[in-house]
């Protein structure tokens, strides 16, 4: 049986110790869990497997071969394939043709052939049963969770040994999930070794054979599936015991209604929807991905033209842009789908990054006062627990999870009392999605009014008051009260009565 051992892997960053002492040992055909908190190694760890990094100390060993690789594209040679959590696609090229990149099939001239591309494309994407997704489609028109499929073909074509997938579901669908996690299933049986990095527990529970947990830059541990709970699995990854994961929802009786939508739509995409949202509630926006949640919130947050109405406290308003939102009346303030393209200025600091929407309250005649901004600054990094070397450090140094802290510090700061929260907790630790969860609760018990849209099911059940379930555009039925589960989120999705899932 072919093996893959790690034994003392270590790597730093300057005197950043990423990696301390990692050992690790997976077999082929094996389902991996690869599970630890944000800034625990992971990355490193995979970066390494991938090529992308070389470890300081340490050995890696494949079938008794001593690895150590250069690059990515060495690392796919030796039958190597990763899809990271940060997608690579280039989006102005097809779909075909990122699969296929310089792997591409050439004219006696040495031009691609587009055809064959695409022929070559379809093929690949029926043998693995996917969600039509089109040969020639641009990538920069795809969702963010049609990218995630294609970069998991892109690795897949590869024929790869080794396969390993970092939080490869945070921007899948529940259909979407279900087709990779069988598609796993398949591919361990063929003798593919793969390794499955994911925030939620559910779902490595669901697929691993074996786990093994990093805390620190160190291994702590490895077991098989089913040799510790969750709660032990929890307190190794994060050195210490969380009370629970989903805290005791807000029980503060619900106020006075802050905002309502009246038939909004745009286009085909969203059709008549209509919401309201009181003091001290969380509405949660469910169903399956693409079905017009990122529409409905988009023209929440006046990042879109609808029609319809929209009314705050009772007055009707109308927004060309998110600014008029955050300073219509009480204000709404968007949390968005992608942090990193849509959330934060990774190029710029984290001082920066936080005061960037609310520099109009720290201003005079167009001067920032440096000092008033320092001491926002302080208290937003200590009052929302984000974990910094220094304000002035670039955003993009934080973990994930330390990153969408600073995204949601900043909608915070702005007073808004509306806030609309787009998947939170993607790519995020379990850690850090307590302490997220329990933000959301203090922050209804205080009177602000929450939409929280989320890909899991299972924190949309837990953490909300109301869940408006959506499909083709429209808001198809509430849930709340009894009613309020995961099953039933999913089978109002689908137009069922009833669904029973693993996921």
């Amino acid at each position: 049986m072919r093996e893959l051992v790690l034994k003392n892997v270590a790597k730093s960053y300057g005197g950043v110790h990423a990696l301390k002492s990692v050992d690790l040992t997976a077999t082929a055909g094996e389902i991996h869990g690869l599970i630890g908190e944000n800034g625990a190694g992971k990355s490193t760890l995979i970066k390494i497997l991938a090529g992308a990094q070389k470890p300081d100390t340490g050995t890696v060993v494949w079938d008794g071969e001593e690895l150590s690789l250069s690059n990515p594209v060495e690392a796919v040679r030796k039958g190597i394939a990763a899809v990271f959590q940060e997608l690579s696609l280039i989006p102005d090229l097809t779909v075909a043709q990122n699969i296929w990149f310089k792997r591409e099939s050439l004219s006696i001239v040495g031009s691609v052939r587009a055809k064959k591309l695409y022929a070559r494309t379809e093929e690949l994407f029926a043998s693995l049963n996917l969600p039509d997704i089109g040969p020639d489609r641009v990538v920069s028109t795809l969702t963010v969770g049609e990218k995630q499929l294609v970069e998991i073909a892109k690795a897949i074509s590869t024929n790869p040994q080794i396969l390993i997938l970092d939080e490869a579901t945070s921007a899948l669908s529940h259909a979407q999930t279900e087709w990779l996690l069988t598609m796993c299933r398949r591919l361990a049986s063929e003798g593919v070794l793969i390794f499955f990095i994911s925030h939620r527990m559910r779902e490595v529970r669901n697929i691993a054979n074996r786990i093994t947990v990093l805390r620190n830059g160190n291994s702590v541990g490895s077991f098989e599936l089913g040799e510790k709970s969750d709660d032990e699995i929890v307190t190794m990854m994060l050195g210490r015991r969380i009370a629970q994961l989903f805290p005791e929802k807000s029980t503060t009786p619900p106020g006075s209604e802050l905002l309502r939508a009246e038939a909004l739509s745009v286009g085909h995409r969203l059709r008549s929807a209509s919401l309201s949202v009181r003091a001290g509630e969380i509405v949660g926006i469910g169903g399956l991905q693409g079905q017009g949640q990122v529409t409905l919130l988009s023209a929440l947050a006046g990042a879109i033209s609808a029609d319809g109405k929209i009314l705050i406290e009772g007055e009707p308003k109308s927004f060309s842009n998110p600014r008029d939102a955050m300073r219509a009346g009480i204000g709404i303030a968007y949390v968005p789908e992608d942090r990193k393209t849509q959330g934060l200025l990774l190029a710029k600091s984290i001082r920066m990054n936080l005061t960037l929407a609310s520099l109009s309250a720290l201003s005079r005649y167009g001067f920032v006062n440096k000092a008033k901004e320092g001491e926002v600054v302080d208290r937003l990094i200590a009052d929302n627990q984000i974990k910094v070397s220094s304000p002035e450090a670039l955003v993009s140094s934080l973990s994930g999870g330390n990153q969408q802290k600073v995204v949601i510090a900043k909608a915070l700061e702005t007073h808004a009392k509306i806030l609309l929260l787009f998947d939170l907790t993607r790519g995020v630790d379990v850690g850090t999605k307590s302490e997220i969860f329990k933000m959301m609760q203090s922050l209804a018990s205080e009177g602000y009014g929450l939409v929280f849209y989320s890909t899991d099911l299972e924190e949309l059940a837990h953490v909300c008051h109301r869940v408006l379930v959506m499909s083709g555009g429209e808001i198809v039925k509430e849930l709340q009260g009894a009613e309020l589960s995961d099953e039933a989120i999913l089978a109002a999705s689908v137009g069922a009565d009833e669904v029973k899932t693993n996921v």
